[in-house]
């Protein structure tokens, strides 16, 4: 059975290169607009920082390292789990019936869908965090790394699990754009900056209802030393836990995935 789905899904990166090869003008155009879009976020953080050196303790070195630590996490997701966000689309059109007639575990055939997923993101990401590590002048040791490694795979599940629990809604709701929105904003804009600058309300929901701050907030604070500062205490064993607030919010949302493709009726199209 494993070597079964591990051909499928070596035949839907066959097909999804082969797709990227085919149409190379829109593959450059992608790519050209994620180095905009993260441009733009790097730039964000520039004037903001240039506006106020000090961020609670944080130089814009160390915030531009924390948005490098989310990219390669967030893109990590984006390069093996994109689909899943096209799980409401599937329910609203009707054609999720299909996923369930076939031989294959449903959550698998929605990521191992035909598409257009450009590894060219997490590529950039790669590049980013190098540069960032460096101005921090980061200390590598073989704890340094390991806790990076646990950091981007437990970020990216963590990810993948919220977006998965988001998704598992529409089996329910049908359509739930607006809390897509919601949850993507509190992702992409609040993790930019240190966790400590949020008043309490905003740590509590970013570390423990949505746990974004385990994707890079935790993490970084560990690998850059910076468990205390102004105003606020972080244990250095948080940094670690990534993995394990992934694994366990995974585990969460694959039972909450089950439970809602038990619950599908059907639209019908």
């Amino acid at each position: 059975m494993a070597s079964r789905y591990l051909a499928t899904y070596r035949q839907f990166w066959r097909l999804n290169t082969l797709t990227m090869l085919e149409y190379k003008t829109n593959f450059f155009i992608w790519l050209f607009f994620t180095i905009i879009y993260h441009g733009v976020a790097v730039g964000t953080i520039w004037i903001m920082m240039s506006r106020f050196p000090s961020m609670n303790g944080w130089s814009w070195r160390e915030v531009f390292f924390l948005y490098a630590l989310y990219m390669l996490a967030h893109t990590l997701n984006n390069t093996f789990f994109f689909t899943i966000g096209d799980v409401p689309t599937h329910v609203q059109e009707g054609d999720f019936d299909r996923f369930l007639v076939r031989p294959l575990d449903p959550l698998f055939q929605v990521l191992s869908q035909p598409g257009q997923i450009w590894p060219d993101e997490l590529a950039l990401a790669v590049v980013v965090f190098g540069v960032a590590q460096s101005l921090v002048h980061l200390q590598w040791t073989a704890a340094s790394a390991v806790l990076l490694v646990l950091a981007m795979f437990g970020g990216a599940l963590i990810d993948f699990a919220i977006q998965l629990a988001v998704a598992t809604l529409s089996f329910w709701v049908i359509r739930l754009d607006t809390l897509r929105w919601v949850v993507m904003s509190l992702e992409n804009d609040f993790t930019r900056y240190p966790l400590s600058i949020y008043n309490r309300g905003v740590r509590i929901l970013l570390a423990y209802v949505f746990p974004f701050a385990f994707m890079n907030y935790f993490p970084a604070t560990t690998l850059l030393h910076k468990t205390s500062g102004p105003g606020y205490t972080i244990n250095p064993a948080l940094g670690w836990l990534t993995p394990v607030i992934g694994m366990l919010w995974f585990a969460g949302a694959y039972l909450f995935w089950r439970a809602g493709v038990n619950h599908y009726k059907g639209t019908g199209s």
